[in-house]
């Protein structure tokens, strides 16, 4: 492996913003970069299924990995790369690699439905060609198919596959295979923000968020609380963030963070075809919901047994 990287804590799934033509807005892409950044998260990683990874081409792949890389100045960039095609998925982990991307994301592939020993090979071939840090991205609910944990376990066995993240909803599943890669080096990362506390509680080491390009500063204080031990301080600011954990899976993710993104400044609501705005019966709660948090310490509270001051699904 030709980098190491400590995949724990939070690392926001990234938007990626479009132009009044659908063309990739790189100023407020690096922008958002850089705020991110300083909110103090662990990482980046751009171009997977809220940066919508699927209508960009793959040189707008490479474009948007190098625009970030550029931006940051001490964090990770994980760029995403998976495809249901395992020659595509190997060129465009080639090409973020080359470009300078500090690991790779690889959702499974989705649609062909592969079995168990397709994955093997899929997730082997990659980590065998490209020397850098990946992780394995299991999201049944987009992909149609669930990476079991023998498979899992397996493929934790390689030098180059360094974590998982998960994203089935299944508690005792996920569980399962952090116990069963505790002496690996091998990180499981949620990719579930409405369970990240739980899967930290069951040896998760960070997750792989969406509610993070919202409220980064809150979604490291928890995760941090949890790594740290302190159950009591996470457990509030898991409880001051639900409610916007649940509003923004309204509707497929990332059209409600997009929304969000846009009420707060951050970046433009547009977004490629066949995804659309968020509904107009859903605008108004989130604009509560995020007008509530700007009154939230980013701390959290103040970790005791009080609850903050004021007070789903994941990535899928």
């Amino acid at each position: 492996m030709t980098s190491n990287i400590d995949f724990s804590g939070v690392f926001p799934a990234m938007c990626t913003p479009f132009d009044e033509d659908e063309r990739i807005d790189f100023e407020t892409l690096q922008a958002d970069a850089q705020r991110l950044e300083k909110a103090g998260v662990d990482g980046l990683v751009p171009v997977g299924s809220t940066g919508e990874s699927a209508t960009l081409t793959h040189d707008e792949h490479v474009q948007v990995v190098e625009a970030v890389i550029d931006a940051v100045e001490d964090v990770p960039v994980i760029a995403g790369t998976g495809s249901n095609n395992t020659r595509e998925a190997l060129e465009l982990s080639e090409r973020a690699a080359d470009a300078g991307a500090d690991g790779l994301l690889l959702i499974s592939p989705y649609y062909n439905k592969p079995e168990q020993r397709g994955l093997i090979d899929h997730y082997e071939t990659i980590a065998d060609a490209v020397d850098v840090p990946q992780i394995v991205y299991n999201v049944p609910s987009r992909t149609g198919r669930n990476i079991e944990p023998d498979t899992v376990v397996e493929l934790a066995a390689h030098e180059n596959i360094a974590g998982f993240k998960a994203a089935s909803g299944d508690l005792g599943q996920i569980g399962e295979i952090a116990e069963r890669t505790i002496d690996e080096d091998f990180a499981v990362l949620s990719g579930d923000d409405a369970l990240t506390l739980p899967i930290l509680s069951v040896g998760g080491t960070g997750t792989i968020s969406v509610c993070a390009n919202i409220e980064p500063e809150l979604t490291c204080a928890m995760v941090g609380a949890a790594l740290d031990g302190d159950y009591t301080r996470a457990r509030n600011i898991h409880h001051t963030l639900g409610p916007l954990y649940r509003h923004l899976f309204v509707e497929t993710n990332p059209i409600p963070v997009k929304e969000a993104m846009e009420i707060r400044g951050y970046g433009p609501a547009r977004l490629r075809s066949p995804l659309s705005r968020l509904a107009d019966e859903y605008r108004d709660d989130l604009a509560a919901v995020l007008e509530d948090l700007e009154n939230e310490s980013p701390a959290g509270g103040d970790g005791g047994d009080s609850e903050p001051e004021a007070a789903v699904e994941g990535d899928r």
